[in-house]
């Protein structure tokens, strides 16, 4: 598959083409873990979980790597406002690591009933202090900091792209000079690399460093982990789009002037917020739910992430719990179809991989490797074209509706389309049809239903309704099955 993505530098469509072939180095920024997720946040998740399926998929090895804060991020990624997760401990009553440990916890069980994958490596910020340290150093040897009221900054004026990634003008940066709330900023714009005097009492965690004992800023934990495990140069980096202006803009400068390397990563991939009632849904104001909530009212947590997959990842999304009813009506009208499906053919035997653990997406055939009827194949081709033009799920979404209503190939074909299909959508259809089937065994159950309908069709003919025999004959035959008279009476038989 040729994929093209949106790339936020340059904003535009540009083809994927990997800094080692066949391989991609792929960072997702993960969670502040003080609180739960809410289903906003969750949105990005899908996004990783998305684009990591497609690419495994097509054939690519992915390295997904993603982090977990647990120290340094303030409520205002610009190094103003409170520590999250300092505030956090203190309103529970816990230690912060006693609360990280807690919402990283309820994070992945959020993520598992989602049926995202789990990176393939998670790396949580107080296990790599060192590591941070050792790239402030080297940021600090190439000389793009300055000390002063006893923290360690980066000073964006000696890096003439800065802002490249946001668009933003650096005469606008250096404009006002100094940050009105931290004064020993010398642009307002300038973030801290190494706090040693520390805006709050009694930092709960601190370090010892070249700097002295303190604690490192939010922004330096994702590019220290990101080039411990994926190199100075790698493919992909994706966050909402709340992170371009500042954390992602910092990534970059503090990155690039450390390794001298650029670009430092080829392609950055955003999306756009859910909001709830024309408003950005976020912890800090409140009006947030969580993927508990929806459950408490009904629903399944895969309904929620069929409703994400009608939007495109760069459009704004607006929730609504008639929209979300929306989505678990279709989601169960689908589950039906294929189901109805899967009676009139034996199960198929391939063995799958728990989608909660690292890689694990179902290994069934490749697309591109089975042998299929034209009208199946065409909708697979565009199944895959949609993926590969950005990753535009509302189309992979209608090639999948427009599969069950083909009634011109084998049932075996559709099945085997539709399961390679979830392989990226992740709607868990497989396993749905698995824990739905009915205590009958469904060869029974299909024969007596088949049986009762050749009766009516006999008895139709007996009474010169041909209209009707004729309506059951094809009916059938739309199902895959074919009926043959003879002699002896009507038997039937599944479509090769």
């Amino acid at each position: 598959m040729a994929f093209t993505f949106y790339n936020t530098l340059g904003r535009e469509l540009q083809p994927l083409e990997p800094v080692n072939p066949g391989k991609i180095g792929f960072y997702g920024c993960g969670p502040t873990v003080y609180n739960y997720a809410h289903i906003g946040n969750l949105r990005a998740y899908v996004l990783h979980d998305i684009l990591v399926r497609s690419l495994r998929r097509s054939g690519f090895e992915v390295n997904h790597v993603m982090n977990i804060t647990d120290v340094g991020h303030l409520s205002g990624d610009n190094d103003e406002g409170d520590d999250k997760m300092l505030k956090s401990a203190e309103e529970r009553g816990k230690s912060v690591l006693e609360v990280a440990d807690f919402y990283t916890k309820a994070f992945f069980a959020d993520t598992g009933r989602m049926n995202i994958v789990r990176p393939s490596l998670v790396c949580r910020a107080t296990d790599h202090i060192d590591d941070m340290i050792a790239l402030i150093q080297r940021i600090e040897a190439a000389g793009f900091t300055y000390t002063a009221g006893g923290n360690l900054y980066f000073d964006i004026s000696k890096f003439p792209s800065y802002g490249d990634l946001a668009r933003l003008r650096m005469e606008d940066l250096r404009a006002g000079a100094r940050s009105a709330l931290d004064e020993n900023k010398r642009n307002h714009a300038d973030f801290v690399l190494w706090f040693t005097k520390s805006k709050f009492e009694n930092q709960a965690l601190v370090w010892d460093s070249p700097w002295g004992k303190g604690y490192p800023g939010w922004h330096i934990e994702c590019s220290a982990m990101s080039i411990k495990y994926l190199g100075e140069q790698f493919d992909i980096h994706a966050g909402g789009i709340d992170h371009i202006p500042i954390h992602h803009t910092n990534e970059i400068a503090q990155s690039e002037a450390a390794t001298g390397k650029r670009p430092w990563v080829k392609y950055w991939i955003h999306n756009e917020f859910l909001v709830l009632d024309k408003e950005k849904m976020s912890k800090s104001s409140g009006s947030f739910l969580t993927l508990q909530s929806l459950v408490d009212k009904g629903y399944d947590p895969l309904d929620y992430r069929y409703f994400l997959l009608g939007g495109h990842y760069r459009s704004q999304l607006q929730f609504s719990w008639e929209s979300l009813e929306g989505a678990k009506n279709a989601r169960k009208s689908l589950m039906e179809r294929v189901m109805s499906l899967a009676r009139l053919e034996k199960p198929i035997e391939r063995k799958t991989i728990p989608a909660e653990k690292a890689g694990g997406i179902p290994a069934s055939p490749s697309s591109s490797s089975m042998d299929l009827s034209p009208p199946v194949r065409e909708r697979l081709d565009r199944f895959n074209t949609a993926l590969e033009e950005d990753l535009s799920t509302p189309r992979a979404l209608a090639e999948l509706w427009g599969l069950l209503r083909t009634n011109s190939a084998p049932v075996s074909e559709l099945l085997r389309a539709v399961f390679d299909m979830d392989r990226v959508l992740g709607l868990r259809i497989e396993e749905g049809i698995a824990e739905n089937k009915d205590e009958k065994d469904e060869d029974e159950v299909l024969a007596a239903e088949i049986e009762g309908l050749i009766a009516e069709r006999a008895a139709a003919k007996k009474a010169k309704d041909f209209v009707r025999a004729d309506s059951i004959r094809t009916g059938l035959r739309e199902r895959g099955i074919l009926l043959e008279d003879g002699p002896s009476g009507t038997i039937w038989r599944r479509q090769s």
